[in-house]
């Protein structure tokens, strides 16, 4: 993220700091090595996963463990696509980049620093736009499907 998701949230990878994931991952960063193609990318193959935690300046709630599956970059490093999972648990997050968000499983809850609250569901789809600060809450384990476009000004 940085700030971008979910890695989607903020946390900590294995190889990767803390402060690197969804609610303050840096995508082109996280993502700079990640191997293109001209071919038809589906999001559903045998990827390593990427598991963290939200960084304990942002942690809120609970005990969020997070996964990152990133399938597509393109060549500039400003767009990527995969899917995010995470248990039950709530952080801060601040986005610098647009993120496309189609929920596969779960219920989350964003709620904006001004107060906007939305609740989302399997099935349901939103856009989460660069310079959104608020939190993030799993109320329910939770995977969804993600497509980020981070500008590099």
């Amino acid at each position: 993220m940085n700030s971008a998701h979910s890695r989607w949230q903020q946390g900590a990878s294995r190889a990767k700091p803390a402060t690197r994931l969804r609610a303050r991952i840096a995508w082109h960063d996280y993502l700079r090595d990640a191997s293109m193609s001209a071919s038809i990318v589906r999001l559903d193959g045998e990827v390593e996963a990427d598991t963290s935690e939200p960084a304990g300046d942002r942690l809120i709630a609970g005990h969020p463990r997070m996964e990152v599956r990133n399938y597509f970059a393109d060549g500039t490093q400003q767009f990527f696509a995969g899917r995010w999972s995470a248990t039950r648990g709530k952080w801060r997050i601040r986005y610098t980049e647009n993120e496309l968000c189609v929920m596969t499983a779960g219920r989350v809850v964003l709620e904006s620093t001004t107060g906007q609250r939305c609740t989302f569901g399997p099935g349901d789809a939103f856009v989460v736009p660069a310079g959104f600060v608020g939190t993030w809450e799993v109320i329910e384990d939770c995977a969804k499907i993600y497509a980020i476009f981070e500008s590099k000004d």
